[in-house]
């Protein structure tokens, strides 16, 4: 199966050298990304190097496109990917909240969108509740003052992170809210909606906790199948709004597309 990366942030990068290791029945078919020189440099010091590829050149040479870029970016490789029946792993699912047109659009050319588990655990769980009925959905997540830097919420209320000297909580509400004012942030809580009741009625708790070095999430889920908590303390990677397990996950979901044996719903 041929794998095209877009973008080369901690996760593009995390799985370009996966790839380049060794995974059974998986091959890197090509890289785009923003920066054509610093990629190339990139690429030429993997064992296999691979091409950097216009967009349209990548999806005719992959069978499988990971977007590892932004919410902005998704707006023109979701259409494109999907329109060449191509599956698309999305990284940065927020984009994905009240896009069914992409949904319809992959469907209609037989190809799926794929959502890694990113940072969090628990979705498996969270899936098998939503068969039945599932009453609430709630995230609380704490992290360094520093890995919400640049999000459109800090900038607009003018919240100075550096003075930030105790838990402070930053911001409270739905999903959909959330994604917007944090799309580098809470891809976590996007995929737990989508797992679960919706973007609308999943419900996060934000907070900035100096001193703190590991981005911390405790997830509460009640319904008719009983009560589900997930806690889980990711350390950051080189980038501090992105969790090692981010990247960890994404190879885990494109080994998992050609392993003869798949756990989990």
């Amino acid at each position: 199966m041929n794998v095209g990366i877009v973008g080369l942030g901690v996760i593009g990068r995390a799985v370009c050298r996966a790839l380049d290791e060794g995974s059974p029945g998986l091959r890197l078919s090509g890289v785009t990304a923003r920066d054509r020189e610093k990629a190339e440099r990139f690429l030429a010091a993997l064992r296999a190097p691979a091409p950097f590829l216009s967009l349209d050149d990548l999806i005719h040479a992959s069978h499988v496109v990971v977007e590892a870029s932004t919410q902005a970016h998704l707006e023109e490789i979701a259409p494109k990917t999907l329109k060449a029946g191509k599956d698309l792993v999305v990284l940065s699912c927020g984009g994905l909240l009240g896009r069914q047109d992409w949904v319809d659009l992959a469907a209609a050319n037989r190809c799926r969108i794929l959502v890694p588990s990113g940072a969090i655990a628990g979705l498996d769980g969270v899936k098998g509740a939503r068969v039945g009925a599932i009453t609430s959905v709630t995230m609380e997540t704490r992290k360094p003052p520093r890995g919400l830097a640049g999000a459109p919420w800090i900038e607009a209320q003018q919240i100075n992170l550096d003075a930030i000297t105790e838990e402070t909580l930053i911001f409270e509400g739905p999903a959909t809210e959330a994604c917007r004012a944090f799309p580098a942030n809470v891809n976590v809580l996007a995929a737990l909606s989508l797992a679960g009741i919706g973007p609308e009625k999943t419900r996060i708790r934000l907070f900035a906790t100096p001193e703190q070095k590991m981005n911390k999430h405790r997830i509460s889920v009640e319904g008719e199948f009983g009560r589900l908590t997930i806690e889980i303390e990711n350390v950051p990677s080189e980038n501090p709004r992105t969790g090692k397990l981010s990247y960890m996950s994404t190879i885990a979901l494109l080994k998992g597309l050609v392993a003869s044996l798949r756990v989990g719903t």
